[in-house]
């Protein structure tokens, strides 16, 4: 198995609630990078869950960034090299919804939690969406199956019908809530039994299922219960095909108590054996393929102060081909100029290691200085351009405001990191000169003024502004792009890059200005 074969880089994504960062936990356990699991609310785990390591998300028990987390893996049940893991576990919040949709153009798959009580909620339809556009294959776990919930093969209905793709059984449940036996795995076709522990791992028996073995383990009602189930799935769903899976036709379902660790491990040996290795990527240009001899990677995402004693800004590179290696020379598209990188780094969350080498799948830290933005390629000289990193069309918008003037170089600075991290979007009014951020939900400004105060130690305060939409406009004719900021001035603001921004009021004020401006281009999203 060589590099780019072993590499698995998926994220993990959900409604918020259903899990996904007790998950993370948990496989973090697995992969023995801690010893116990932290937990995001839970009173009796004085523990916080590795990855939710900003103060804000220890307070609000919340995820609000993404988090880069790596462990090597192998089932007990094979020999050789292990799996080098990359889990990206992604916020739930749809205020953070950015966020998440930016981390899922630099994994090759996604896990997705579901709540076995809710089912499918509103974040996860969206996010499946985004995962159907760009062709990620998916794996669904349906989650707290130690808690009263709906039928299996209700939900089994509801997740084909409401994420319209195929699904097809690997696991299935003995009982749930207080009469939670176990689950039996498809896959492996072992029985696990079911004691509820929070930081060790069940135990597993080989069972033939039509023998008395399964009345014994599991009582004779549910032993009838469960071979009846296991015949409807074999009568329902078609055998389970990896090419259908990796293609991104069926997702396969597992069942299991991520909090009481239970229907992980088969999840994780069965992930690591059928998920994709990394994939070849589109440059605007051409397809990169992974086992090409030349680097290349582009940055999705940036985080200032991951180390708060050094105030210091990390932009993580996806490599998409070439072997990454340290204090090589290598070219900033953007910028057009030789960078080289002495302390590259990889994470566990906040907790990072310098490395001399990354390969396909890997997501290496970056230190940046300011030269990052988010979508910036790196190659060995070639020009490429990888794209597939929008900003959308902000729906909530309040004027910024400097609160302390002895600290404006501060909170100067501040925005501009936070900016640059695509936390918000930075509009400045041409008219009046003023800041105004514009935001996907209400929860962004309340992150944005905490880490202004607690991170860069400025204040800010906020005033209303009415505004419906923000959109970037464009004009083949200059002259017709010249009248229409001349006839809007008020409305007309610069985003952070410099592109004309149009402001709209209103629904009425923005159609209105479509029907009369025939020849400028109205965009929701900023890439065009």
């Amino acid at each position: 198995m060589n590099e780019i074969q072993r590499r698995r880089t998926f994220a993990i994504i959900s409604h918020p609630d259903a899990g996904k960062t007790t998950l993370t936990e948990k496989f973090l356990l697995f992969g023995g990078q801690i010893q116990v699991a932290g937990a995001v609310k839970n009173n009796k785990i004085r523990k916080t869950a590795t990855s939710d390591w900003m103060d804000i998300e220890k307070q609000r028990g919340i995820s609000v960034s993404t988090s880069v987390m790596e462990f090597d893996y192998l089932p007990d049940s094979e020999t050789g090299n292990p799996y080098k893991v990359n889990i990206l576990d992604t916020p739930g919040h749809q205020d953070f919804a950015e966020d998440t949709y930016r981390t899922l153009t630099a994994v090759d798959s996604a896990i997705i939690v579901v709540d076995g009580a809710k089912g499918v909620e509103a974040q996860t339809r969206k996010l499946m969406e985004v995962c159907r556009m760009r062709n990620t294959p998916v794996i669904i776990f349906i989650n707290k199956m130690d808690r009263e919930g709906r039928d299996p093969f209700d939900l089994l209905d509801e997740l084909e019908e409401e994420l319209q793709i195929k699904v097809r059984p690997l696991s299935w449940p003995i009982g749930q809530g207080a009469r939670f036996k176990g689950v039996y795995n498809i896959y492996e076709q072992q029985l696990n039994l079911f004691t509820p522990n929070k930081q060790r791992v069940t135990e597993k028996i080989a069972v033939d299922i039509q023998s008395h073995h399964l009345d014994e383990h599991v009582g004779e009602r549910e032993a009838r219960q469960l071979r009846d189930d296991l015949e409807l799935i074999d009568g329902v769903y078609p055998d389970f095909d990896v090419e259908t899976y990796r293609s991104a036709e069926v997702a396969p379902v597992f069942f299991g108590s991520a909090l009481n660790n239970f229907g992980v491990q088969e999840l994780l040996n069965c992930f690591v054996e059928i998920a994709p290795s990394p994939k070849p990527t589109q440059a605007e240009e051409r397809m990169v393929q992974p086992d090409e001899s030349k680097f290349t990677g582009f940055i999705f995402k940036i985080t200032a102060n991951i180390d708060p004693n050094h105030r210091s800004c990390i932009a993580f590179c996806k490599v998409c081909s070439g072997k990454f290696v340290r204090n090589q020379p290598y070219l900033h598209i953007r910028l057009g100029k030789t960078v080289r990188f002495s302390s590259p780094t990889q994470f566990m969350a906040q907790r990072k290691s310098t490395i001399d080498e990354a390969y396909p799948g890997d997501i290496v830290g970056l230190p940046d200085n300011g030269i990052f933005k988010i979508g910036d390629t790196l190659t060995e000289g070639e020009q490429l351009h990888f794209r597939g990193l929008p900003s959308f069309s902000p729906e909530m918008f309040k004027y910024i405001e400097n609160d302390d003037p002895m600290k404006s170089k501060q909170f100067q600075k501040g925005i501009e990191q936070l900016m640059n991290e695509g936390v918000a979007q930075l509009f400045v009014n041409q008219f009046n000169g003023r800041r105004i951020i514009g935001t996907v939900g209400q929860l962004q400004f309340e992150v944005i003024q905490y880490r202004l105060e607690n991170e860069y130690n400025a204040k800010c305060r906020w005033e209303p502004v009415h505004l419906y939409k923000a959109c970037w406009v464009e004009a083949d004719d200059v002259a017709e792009l010249e009248n229409f900021k001349k006839r809007k001035y008020q409305y007309m603001a610069k985003d952070i890059e410099g592109r004309d921004v149009f402001l709209a009021d209103s629904g009425y004020v923005l159609s209105m200005a479509q029907e009369d401006f025939k020849g400028i281009k109205f965009h929701f999203t900023s890439e065009f």
